[in-house]
């Protein structure tokens, strides 16, 4: 069994539950669980001699759980800053890129989900749940799977669906429409193979017909139930995310777009809602009634000028919150440190109150809250017993310097560009700044090519 031992942290971030940040701090990890935090003194006197290997930080580094993004579209980042998209709201925006889209291939997911898996990691993002909806050619979700395993990214992996084209009266093209008997079928095989129900797991499935106004009420009805027949299978879609959403969940529907959700048994503590930016009171209130989690995308609420979710209200009514950085077309990163930010300031702009969100409740929403909404009691946090997975940044650099007074707040109030480390699973996966498990020269040269074949293809 291996041991390491994380030593002369500056500011050990636990977000524990007395939510602790010890200076001074020290870890130890057995393979891949946290066996015990507190300062080097608190540590076992042997610690040094019985550990196989030593990460001595200089007290010049903050340590936190790694961050958890809760939504996300992996293949966006091959069509972002697309001119014709780039000043559109929602579904104008899924109409101009749709075409594009519905010339994906395997390859093109392979790696787009790979670039996005990077840009995730470097960032501090050490979980990430993905909402994947388009399958046109060879794409399959065993092809993206298999593409971020191999970058030693904690994956929740979302199998979407659209089963209403247009000449339904929904707003894909009927070209990337999916049979809902073969979306079934295709959601338990996938479960079946790949999902892990256990603590520590690396892949989870989850059932996420996309949106209300792509499937039908009977798709997230038999998906809720297939869902629920087996252990840690959650439910996601987005719900609510800008006036046209809501108008067409009233003209088809005759419903508010949360009493829909409710009708078609998608309100639990299994399931979490993308963007929720036009929830009322009452729907808040059912929210937090049944524990339905909300990602919170604040850049691409902003991006798409969908509004500002109503953050603080779900934190006070006790909604289970987690970050998204949404997908890359539509934020156009997947920065999910950033993300944390523009939550906080968003979340003052709406209420105009500068205590409206402070910097560590931005934190602990991008940890413990990303954690509590993917259904994860193993991560989000620095505790005995834990999943090993945290990140490490040098706070000697150019962005947090005259920050010193406070350098946890800073790390939300200032700027930082990338990670110094990052392990998942007990494993390092970023080493002074640098991605270990991929050549990111590569990758960007791969991604640039196969992004450029794309927009081209007839």
């Amino acid at each position: 069994m291996a041991v390491l031992l994380v030593t002369n942290i500056h500011t050990l971030v636990t977000m524990d539950d007395e939510r602790r940040e010890i200076r001074h701090g020290a870890m130890l990890i057995r393979d891949q669980v946290i066996e015990q935090v507190g300062t080097m003194d608190e540590l076992p006197p042997n610690a040094r001699e019985t550990a196989d290997e030593i990460l001595d930080l200089g007290d010049r580094h903050i340590v936190l759980p790694g961050l958890v993004n809760t939504h996300h579209h992996f293949f966006q980042t091959l069509t972002r800053a697309i001119p014709a998209a780039q000043n559109q709201e929602l579904f104008g925006w899924l109409n101009t890129l749709y075409p594009i889209w519905s010339n994906l291939t395997a390859e093109m997911l392979a790696i787009g989900a790979q670039m996005a898996a990077a840009e995730l990691m470097l960032s501090g993002c050490t979980t990430a749940s993905d909402h994947h909806y388009l399958f046109p050619n060879d794409c399959t979700l065993d092809v993206e799977i298999r593409a971020v395993q191999a970058m030693g990214l904690r994956f929740h992996a979302c199998r979407g669906s659209l089963t209403v084209g247009q000449s339904q009266g929904g707003l894909p093209p009927d070209s990337v429409i999916e049979s809902e008997a073969f979306v079934l079928q295709d959601s338990q095989r996938l479960i079946e193979t790949y999902h892990d129900p256990d603590p520590y797991a690396m892949v989870r499935i989850v059932l996420a017909p996309t949106s209300p106004f792509s499937v039908t009420p009977d798709l997230m009805r038999e998906s809720a139930t297939l869902a629920r027949v087996y252990a840690n299978v959650q439910l996601h879609t987005h719900l609510a995310e800008n006036n046209n959403d809501i108008a067409y969940s009233l003209e088809k529907f005759g419903q508010t777009p949360e009493d829909y959700a409710e009708s078609v048994g998608w309100l639990g503590e299994d399931v979490w809602h993308a963007h929720c930016v036009k929830l009322s009171d009452r729907a808040i209130a059912q929210f937090a009634r049944t524990g339905t989690g909300v990602a919170h995308c604040p850049c691409s609420n902003m991006r798409l000028a969908s509004g500002i979710a109503p953050l603080r209200k779900l934190l006070d009514h006790q909604v289970p919150v987690g970050l998204g950085v949404d997908g890359s077309a539509s934020n156009d990163t997947s920065h999910l440190l950033q993300e944390a930010r523009m939550a906080l300031l968003l979340a003052r702009v709406k209420e105009e109150d500068p205590a409206a969100l402070t910097a560590r409740e931005a934190l602990w929403i991008a940890t413990r809250g990303g954690a509590e909404v993917l259904g994860r009691p193993d991560i989000g946090s620095l505790a005995a017993g834990m999943a090993a997975d945290f990140i490490a940044i040098n706070l000697d650099r150019p962005a947090l310097a005259g920050a010193h007074h406070d350098p946890v707040a800073a790390l939300i109030f200032c700027q930082v560009d990338r990670v110094d480390y990052s392990f998942i699973n007990g494993k390092p996966v970023v080493a002074a700044g640098v991605l270990l498990t991929r050549d990111l020269s590569d990758l960007v040269e791969t991604h640039n090519q196969l992004a450029q074949k794309l927009l081209e293809t007839p």
